[in-house]
C-alpha cells in the first residue's frame, strides 16, 4: 500500500542573526545549556561530531519537553549540521524527524542567515502545523 503523501512533510525557516556564521556554526551543545530560563537546555554524551547523540530540554506552549538526537552529517566547509530525532515528545507525533541547520554570511552586512529545513513523517493522517519551529527555535 503507497504511503500518503499527506503524512510526509518539510518546512523551512530562515532566521537572520547578528552572530558571525562561523561563530554560530561552533557553538557547542554545553554552552546551549547556558540559556535563560525557559529556553533550550541541551547535554551531549561526546561533543558536537558526526556520531554524538545530543539530548535537549526545553519548553514549548508552556511544558517541558525532551528530544534525543543523532548528528547524521557534518559539513564545516558549508557550516552545515543534520540531525535525526531518536526518541522523545516530537516522536509522538512523528515516525520520522529531520533536522538540517546551515549558517551562511549575511550578504553585505553583519550577521549571519541561519536556515532550518525540517522534513517529517506524520504519525497520523492530521494536518499538523510545526508551530515549535515558529515559537522554540533554539537562537
Amino acid at each position: 500500500m503507497a504511503e500518503s503523501s499527506s503524512l510526509l512533510g518539510e518546512l523551512e525557516v530562515e532566521v537572520e542573526i547578528k552572530a558571525p556564521a562561523a561563530e554560530f556554526y561552533h557553538i557547542p551543545p554545553r554552552h546551549v545549556s547556558k540559556a535563560t530560563p525557559g529556553n533550550v537546555i541541551c547535554t551531549t554524551e561526546s561533543g558536537a561530531k558526526f556520531g554524538s547523540i545530543i539530548s535537549w530540554n526545553y519548553m514549548h506552549d508552556g511544558k517541558a519537553k525532551v528530544a534525543k538526537e543523532r548528528i547524521e552529517v557534518v559539513e564545516p566547509e558549508k557550516k552545515l549540521i543534520k540531525f535525526k530525532v531518536l526518541e522523545g515528545d516530537l516522536m509522538e507525533e512523528f515516525k520520522s524527524f529531520l533536522i538540517t541547520i546551515q549558517v551562511t554570511p549575511k550578504q553585505g552586512g553583519n550577521g549571519s542567515i541561519v536556515k532550518w529545513h525540517f522534513e517529517y513523517k506524520n504519525l497520523m493522517r492530521t494536518s499538523l502545523t510545526l508551530k515549535l519551529c515558529s515559537r522554540s527555535l533554539p537562537i
